[in-house]
């Protein structure tokens, strides 16, 4: 099937075939037309399969024609990453059109915003907090608005954005198309999105599994071995392009500066980063600056670059809906990717709950990369403990109290060897 029987107007098919893009994924083959005819619809699909393709090109196909500099098509992103994202992709597909959108955000220039507004524009992409602030300052008017998008719906309700939404929703007419669009929607907010959806289309496209691309391998590992296991994985020459989650923007932070020591062109993306400082990042990565990024589940929505060979949870997501997400930034575009995730003995209740999502495509104990400097570490005790045994043969027995001193010291010892050691298992698959 071609993008060709939506029978797009010339300039968006145009900019289709500029940017290489010949057939619809199924979540764009199956939801462009009813977008196209004016239908509610609630979109849900993996991460990477499509999903700002469906709604963008329809958003532009029908604000072609109709009044031009008013806001009619808003879009509502959780985070600046994804609403710069979106903006850059209607930025391609509208080329050559007369259509113009802007990106709304906290954390820059208001005034910068506005003054885009003013000169007219017919899309805004926006984050909640910053768009209220213009709607009750009047800087933007959304009495025009004729569609509506709620983009990554499910980290929006659960981020807590769902006051803002709904006052964002009441400045907006009642005649309206809404959609709604995500990779998961957890039974808790399925209500509450359905109550902005009116007889509404639904589209799903194996949302709940996990894309067949991606490999998945869980390293078990104890906390004070992360470190040096990660440091182990990045030496292989088949991570190209590695984006490493944790859970902390400190320890985003700080695990970036220990890959920059140790030679990797390593950056962090964080929350408590100014946008400038945060762009900055991401463009390096996409850019090759940077081959290994250390971010925060900021980073597991928004952020489309193409070819990242390995998704590394450095530190467990909360919950499986995280783990679709952020192992959905690579394997994309129906390329092959891996994801690793380092597993402590504290995070038992989440490896139960990955084994029942993955199945059988989850590997344990597997260390998916040669680690020879772990392997070294591993076998030099036993080799030790093999040569000090063949000494202990040839030595007459000792005394029982200077045995007994001995044994106490061999104690201490295997303990504090317990507190350091993790199970690399070497798993081949």
């Amino acid at each position: 099937m071609s993008f060709k029987k939506f029978q797009f107007h010339d300039q968006i098919q145009t900019a289709l075939d500029n940017c290489g893009y010949v057939s619809p994924t199924p979540i764009q083959e199956q939801a462009i037309e009813p977008v196209l005819k004016g239908r509610d619809l609630m979109g849900l699909a993996q991460t990477g399969t499509g999903k700002t393709a469906a709604f963008v090109l329809p958003i532009l196909q029908r604000l072609c024609s109709g009044p031009k500099n008013k806001v009619r098509a808003l879009i509502i992103s959780p985070t600046r990453e994804l609403a710069e994202q979106t903006n850059s992709y209607i930025g391609k597909l509208s080329k050559g059109t007369s259509l113009r959108s802007v990106v709304v955000y906290g954390g820059v220039s208001r005034q910068a915003q506005i003054n885009k507004i003013k000169r007219g524009v017919e899309i805004v992409v926006a984050c909640p907090g910053r768009l209220l602030d213009l709607v009750n300052d009047r800087a933007v008017n959304l009495s025009a608005v004729e569609m509506l998008v709620l983009d990554e719906a499910d980290h929006m309700f659960d981020q807590g954005f769902l006051p803002d939404i709904r006052r964002i929703i009441g400045k907006l007419p009642k005649q309206r198309q809404n959609l709604v669009f995500s990779a998961t929607m957890p039974k808790e907010i399925r209500s509450l999105v359905e109550d902005i959806l009116t007889n509404p289309v639904t589209v799903q496209i194996d949302h709940e599994k996990s894309i067949a691309t991606i490999s998945h391998i869980m390293c078990r590992v104890d906390m004070k071995g992360k470190v040096v296991l990660l440091k182990s994985l990045l030496q292989d020459k088949r991570i190209t392009t590695a984006l490493v989650f944790t859970r902390t923007k400190h320890k985003a932070r700080s695990l970036a500066l220990q890959l920059e020591k140790f030679g990797h062109r390593a950056a962090a993306l964080q929350g408590n980063m100014s946008q400038q400082k945060r762009q900055e990042a991401l463009d390096g990565f996409k850019r090759g600056t940077y081959n290994i990024l250390v971010a925060t589940d900021i980073a597991a929505r928004g952020i489309d670059v193409s070819g990242i060979s390995h998704v590394i949870n450095f530190d467990m997501p909360e919950n499986s809906e995280t783990y679709t997400h952020r192992t959905g930034r690579t394997g994309r575009a129906c390329k092959t990717g891996e994801a690793i995730t380092f597993a402590t003995p504290d995070d038992q209740k989440m490896i139960k709950a990955l084994q029942r999502t993955l199945g059988s495509s989850l590997t344990i104990n597997g260390n998916p990369l040669p680690a020879p400097h772990l392997t070294e570490r591993r076998e030099k005790p036993t080799s030790i403990r093999a040569e000090y045994g063949k000494k202990l043969e040839k030595q007459p027995a000792a005394p029982r109290d200077e045995k007994n001193k001995r044994q106490a010291r061999g104690k201490k010892s295997s303990q504090r060897n317990r507190s350091t050691s993790f199970d690399f298992g070497f798993a081949t698959r």
